[in-house]
């Protein structure tokens, strides 16, 4: 049996574990950017602007505290996102492919994966409908990776921003440990051999609900991203400048950051495909809630910043709330 660790009546698993302290770990970054200041008690000056250096990337990095140019030896280049999306598609279509030839060939999966899932704690919960739901959600991820990936490789215009080597660490090993975790929900008695109905015959409302709410929104983030774009070019579509300008249209109208919401409402979307009470997607759910929330305020608060006629009915992050 995999190890699994108590809390309170629920049962944490390794995995969920660690999207716990993740989730823990943005939250209390996000509580320190929004609480007015002086509620916490301020950190020696170098500590407080190694963590803004830290949570901030691209455009955010100009705003707030003054950035020593002793920091700039941990930049890279933000054109970089298009490497999270590579090793995605990569890693992410290499488990989908063990999957699927588990499911349709009883193809076991390699050892080493084997233990690799063992050890991040294996799903307790039987039924032939949470083996289609992480089939659905692992397809929805490696689309979502693909599609991003095109949008960085042949739609956006990135300027010269920079992001933390750590970021761009943590952004690789992120899309590593999400395909595990999906697989990870696929019952351990269905992971090498599956036998019975067919997937289309294990379909219920809820992977319809999911798959309709993951369209909606990955269409909704496209436009956004082909919005920002479209700011740096002409009306022949040849890029002309690298320069910031207010974003309108779409989900832009409600929120300054709408292409982290919709990232938000994605991973609802494959909430709702796993049925809508899996615990360890829930914790998914949550860090990126927090951790998208902390890069939509910065955003906000950069246009606010630079922007004197920025419109004043726009929100940061959740349309009509805050």
């Amino acid at each position: 049996m995999a190890p699994w660790v108590g809390v309170g009546l629920l049962q944490l698993s390794p995995i969920g574990a660690l999207w716990l302290i993740l989730a823990s770990a943005f939250l209390l970054a996000l509580l320190l950017q929004t609480v007015p200041p002086g509620v916490f008690p301020q950190g020696p000056l170098a500590l407080s602007t190694f963590f803004h250096d830290l949570i901030r990337y691209g455009k955010t990095k100009s705003v707030g505290q003054q950035r020593p140019t002793s920091y700039e030896v941990f930049d890279v280049p933000k054109r970089w996102f298009c490497h999270f999306y590579i090793i995605s598609v990569v890693w992410n279509g290499f488990l989908l492919l063990c999957l699927i030839q588990a499911l349709l060939l009883g193809t076991p999966f390699p050892v080493w994966l084997q233990d690799l899932l063992r050890k991040l704690g294996a799903s307790q919960t039987q039924g032939d409908e949470l083996v289609l739901s992480a089939f659905l959600v692992l397809v929805f991820m490696w689309l979502h990776s693909i599609r991003r990936l095109i949008e960085c490789l042949f739609i956006s215009v990135f300027s010269e921003s920079m992001i933390h080597v750590v970021q761009y660490c943590f952004g690789i090993s992120y899309y590593v440990i999400i395909g595990l975790t999906v697989l990870s929900q696929v019952p351990s008695d269905r992971r090498n051999v599956y036998v019975g109905k067919s997937l289309l015959m294990q379909t219920r409302w809820f992977h319809i609900l999911g798959m309709m709410m993951y369209i909606w929104s990955s269409v909704h983030q496209h436009r956004c991203h082909v919005i920002l774009a479209n700011i740096r070019k002409n009306d022949s579509g040849k890029v002309i400048h690298s320069n910031y300008r207010i974003p309108f249209g779409d989900w832009f109208e409600y929120v300054s950051g709408p292409n982290y919401f919709a990232e938000l409402m994605i991973y609802v979307s494959l909430a709702v495909t796993f049925g809508f009470n899996n615990f360890t997607w829930w914790l998914v759910v949550s860090y990126v809630f927090f951790s998208q929330a902390l890069a939509a305020i910065l955003s906000h608060k950069f246009y606010l910043s630079k922007f004197d006629s920025y419109p004043k009915h726009r929100k940061a992050y959740v349309p009509f709330l805050f």
